[in-house]
């Protein structure tokens, strides 16, 4: 039944990183648009062919570019899963104590609708949680230089896993929920689930270049994901609080509270 209840609870994680999106085009609008230009040594060359098979292998091309640098943002993300899991895991055995579970859940969802009101532009707090990322960001970054030119698949990969190190205070909130797995495996697939969320619309923005963006900067896409991210939150901090006589199943709300649920 846990293993059930867990799983259930990677749908909510996989929304947040869905509606949580818009925030990523908005601040790595500039990444992805230099990941998905080919160099010049590898872009096609003029040559007097049919259009249509011009274009079907410049898609093709720029769908393998786009899949392969979010490929390795994701795999940091389930990198970074594994150790906030397996490190949290083991201090909990250590220690003996199950009480440090409740408080980061809350902590988690604290972050959840500060997310919320972040898309929303209500309350921008958030990004101040960015600059705890500075300290690693700032020895990793140097290290995408010598991955240039993106010129291979491979090359993309690692680059993309370098920006999943980007201070982002949307993947620290993830980071919480996945502190609370118990176990680096676990840990790893709330973070998969996360960044899967991410993809859809990512990989859309990499295809599609300013178009996409242009549309998430609408007010109104960011208040309706700003609205369902807060929901997530507020019905976490529902569960935390344990409250039952509201006529809310609290099974209901396991399937949509974002966190790993244990016991039952």
């Amino acid at each position: 039944m846990g293993g059930l209840n867990l799983n259930l609870s990677l749908i909510p994680v996989f929304m947040v990183g869905l509606m949580g999106s818009v925030h990523c085009i908005g601040m790595c609008g500039g990444i992805i648009g230099a990941f998905s230009m080919a160099p010049a040594s590898v872009r096609a060359k003029p040559f007097p062919v049919a259009v249509s098979v011009m274009n079907s292998k410049a898609n093709g091309a720029l769908l393998l570019r786009t899949l392969s640098y979010n490929l390795g943002r994701i795999g940091s993300y389930a990198v970074a899963g594994a150790l906030a899991g397996g490190l949290a895991g083991g201090a909990r055995l250590l220690a003996g104590m199950q009480a440090w579970q409740a408080g980061i859940h809350v902590l988690a969802q604290l972050m959840l609708v500060a997310l919320g009101l972040y898309l929303m532009d209500a309350w921008r707090g958030l990004a101040r949680t960015e600059t705890v990322g500075n300290i690693l960001w700032q020895r990793l970054r140097p290290l995408t230089d010598l991955l240039l030119p993106l010129d291979s698949p491979f090359k993309l990969v690692l680059a993309g896993g370098l920006w999943g190190w980007l201070p982002c205070g949307m993947v620290y909130s993830a980071l919480l929920t996945a502190l609370m797995a118990g176990s680096a495996v676990q840990g790893a697939l709330t973070m998969l689930a996360f960044g899967a969320g991410t993809l859809p619309v990512l990989l859309v923005a990499g295809m599609s270049g300013a178009r996409l963006r242009q549309l998430a900067a609408r007010p109104w896409v960011r208040r309706s994901a700003g609205v369902i991210v807060l929901a997530f939150g507020l019905l976490g901090l529902l569960r935390a609080a344990e409250i039952g006589g509201l006529g809310i199943a609290r099974g209901w709300i396991d399937v949509f509270c974002v966190s790993p649920v244990h016991g039952g």
